[in-house]
């Protein structure tokens, strides 16, 4: 008998959830361990967590099932990298090209910025899918030459490794069909445990809120910001997290090498406001974290570091060191494009009032721009390209975005904007900063 077992029962624990106890450390151990081998089927880790669900979890209890989460699979040693490792992560958003800018933006500022990457997922874009988008790029390497790269150029963003975080592929696949992803403690150990086995001493996360996001009211959004920075604080690391606005998409471009040449020109200064706003704020918390600058210098530190090209030259070497075409970064031009560019246009005059931003990055989807299921293949240089957005002023006609196409969705597209996209007499602004938690 495994000695975590300790003369446990499932059904036990399951009770005593229901009943709204408190599991243990060991308790959790045994359902993580027992779940991961198979010893405990899927209809009593479904039991829990529905009582989970409905009668949360407290924020020991949420670390604690990070950790054993983490612990299931490999867990990243990046003590060979010299100073402090940071890292972020988004809960997901449309247009969020953040870590393309952020990572050579910290590297060009002495940081040591050491990122293991998702895919996208539905109407959210993953940033592995838009660094593939630059020829050849190769996302895979071993942990040796992760370590190195870091080292020598500040900056490296590749897959995660098959076997991290085993435990959690697993529960997450179960919540899926058993109506408990919502769950903030179940969606905090989820993300966390992932985040702490990528082995970085500073973390910051941008938690989205809004029509795009999965978190859709500021309390909610909090509540799981601040129960994340409490996971990471328990496990001694620094974190902290920021809640940004997702009512409409970040920047204006979406889709993958869209998005590249938005954060190419974000790295040059040309980029959009929105976009800066919400890298210098994650950049703000890293750089404090790592030491390298605090609340008064942080900014003339990173326009520095933009105006002398440092920062585009970070993303070039990057590009380089993992078998990129750099030639893409210089002239973004040679990216991929579509064979269609199409207008979508105001059908009357007025203000945007509003946008729905998931269903705008469903629109994306649906011309080749993301997946719904993980085989999906991607097209690359399909994708939407705005020119208005919240508060501007659109005559009939108007163009608000352009669609770049290629055969794919392109009726179903115009359909779904022409929807999601609310013209009428207000002038709305969106609140890009919704809080910050430390």
């Amino acid at each position: 008998m495994n000695e975590v077992n300790f003369g446990m029962r499932m059904v036990d624990l399951i009770i005593k959830k229901r009943d709204k106890g408190e599991l243990s450390k060991k308790e959790i151990e045994f359902i993580i361990k027992g779940y991961t081998n198979k010893t405990i089927p899927d209809y009593q880790m479904s039991a829990l967590l529905m009582a989970i669900y409905f009668n949360g979890m407290n924020d020991q209890e949420a670390t604690n099932l990070a950790l054993e989460m983490m612990h299931s699979g490999d867990v990243f040693n990046l003590a060979a990298i010299k100073g402090v490792k940071i890292d972020k992560h988004s809960t997901g958003g449309v247009g969020d090209k953040v870590t393309l800018v952020l990572g050579p933006l910290m590297a060009a500022c002495g940081a040591k910025f050491a990122k293991m990457s998702g895919r996208g997922l539905g109407h959210t874009g993953g940033t592995l899918d838009k660094l593939e988008s630059i020829n050849k790029f190769n996302i895979e390497m071993t942990e040796k030459a992760f370590i190195e790269q870091v080292n020598k150029i500040g900056l490296a963003v590749i897959g995660q490794s098959e076997n991290i975080t085993p435990a959690d592929k697993l529960l997450y696949a179960l919540r899926d069909v058993t109506g408990t992803v919502a769950s903030i403690p179940l969606i905090a150990a989820s993300i966390m445990s992932k985040k702490l086995a990528s082995g970085s001493d500073a973390i910051c996360l941008d938690i989205k809120v809004g029509s795009g996001a999965f978190m859709t009211t500021i309390k909610e959004a909090r509540k799981l910001a601040e129960l994340m920075v409490s996971i990471g604080k328990l496990a001694n690391k620094k974190v902290s997290a920021i809640i940004t606005n997702m009512d409409e998409p970040l920047g204006y471009n979406i889709g993958n090498a869209l998005e590249v040449k938005e954060a190419i020109a974000a790295l040059k200064g040309e980029g959009p406001e929105d976009l800066k706003i919400v890298v210098y704020e994650i950049a703000k918390q890293l750089l404090k974290a790592a030491n390298i600058a605090d609340d008064d210098n942080y900014e003339q530190l990173l326009d520095q570091k933009i105006t002398s090209g440092e920062a585009l030259e970070k993303l070039v070497l990057m590009v380089k060191a993992q078998g990129g075409d750099h030639k893409q970064i210089l002239n973004p031009e040679l990216l991929p494009q579509a064979n269609k560019i199409i207008p979508f246009q105001a059908s009357k005059t007025g203000y945007i009032e509003k946008m729905n931003t998931e269903n705008i990055g469903i629109a994306a989807s649906l011309l080749g721009a993301g997946r719904e299921t993980i085989l999906d293949e991607i097209d690359m240089a399909v994708g939407l390209e705005f020119k208005k957005k919240i508060g501007d002023y659109v005559k009939k006609g108007d163009v608000i975005c352009y669609l770049h196409a290629n055969e794919k969705g392109i009726d179903s597209a115009l359909a779904i904007l022409a929807d999601a996209i609310t013209i009428g007499p207000r002038k709305n602004k969106v609140n890009l900063i919704e809080g910050v938690v430390l």
